[in-house]
């Protein structure tokens, strides 16, 4: 049974004081629907993560890798999978060092972390490390995935959260901007869900995210937010805990 918005209780994790966020971005969010970096998007996505970081939002980011690579699609093509993974992990690295570019002209300190080592472009991926800096206002984006094939970035996203002691995450999508009954582009009835609990995602079936991913989150407890990008200032308005997309609770 999905919750009436207008009769639940008080959200938690919004608009306190030293709010933590794990940002999960999609690779096809960094291409515009394209092959590659597209530069105006992504200096758009980064001045809306700076204005959050601006308000003392404590911002994590997980990007995704499929504007260049996506390694289950390549071993459909005859390629063996964990080679394929290992190239999408890599593409990850990329979208990370587009952002941390946009945002320091934006003015935002920011640290790039991988599962992956590669000194000379960014840190390892040490979790007390991430926290520091978050504690200290830098953006930390993670990259390179697990660093382990068959894993999917929506959980890294999931496992990077609670690692760093996020209070909820945030899921940016591109073509739909909430949760629905069914896929809004093939079924003119799908309902578009403004709040509702894993076990109603469960019960109802929702791909909501990989079931790994959805694992890791119900068992913790961790809240989720599902949430479109392609509206101006709808990034911004995620980070900071505005009533936005939809809202997955334990």
């Amino acid at each position: 049974m999905v919750l009436d918005v207008q009769q639940a209780p008080e959200d938690l994790h919004v608009r306190r004081e030293g709010r933590r966020v794990l940002l999960k971005l999609s690779g096809e969010a960094f291409g515009g629907g394209a092959v590659g970096v597209d530069p105006d998007v992504v200096a758009r996505v980064a001045k809306e993560i700076a204005d959050a970081a601006a308000q003392g939002v404590q911002i994590a980011i997980v990007t995704g890798g499929g504007n260049f690579f996506r390694g289950a699609e390549l071993s459909q093509r005859g390629m063996e999978r964990s080679r394929a993974d290992y190239m999408g992990m890599l593409g990850t690295v990329m979208n990370c060092l587009a952002l941390q570019d946009f945002l320091e002209q934006a003015g935002v300190d920011t640290r790039v972390q991988t599962a992956i080592t590669m000194g000379q472009v960014a840190e390892p991926y040490i979790p007390r490390r991430a926290i520091r800096h978050l504690a200290k206002g830098r953006v930390v984006i993670f990259g390179a995935g697990a660093g382990l094939p068959y894993f999917s970035t929506d959980t890294v996203a999931a496992q990077r959260a609670l690692e760093v002691q996020a209070d909820v995450v945030l899921m940016g999508k591109n073509g739909v901007d909430a949760v629905y009954t069914a896929d809004p582009r093939l079924d003119p009835t799908a309902r578009r869900l403004e709040r509702l609990t894993y076990a109603d995602a469960l019960q109802q079936g929702l791909k909501v995210v990989d079931a790994t991913a959805f694992s890791l989150l119900m068992d913790n407890r961790l809240p989720m937010v599902v949430f479109g990008m392609e509206g101006s200032g709808d990034v911004t308005r995620a980070l900071v805990g505005e009533r936005i997309g939809t809202l997955v609770t334990g």
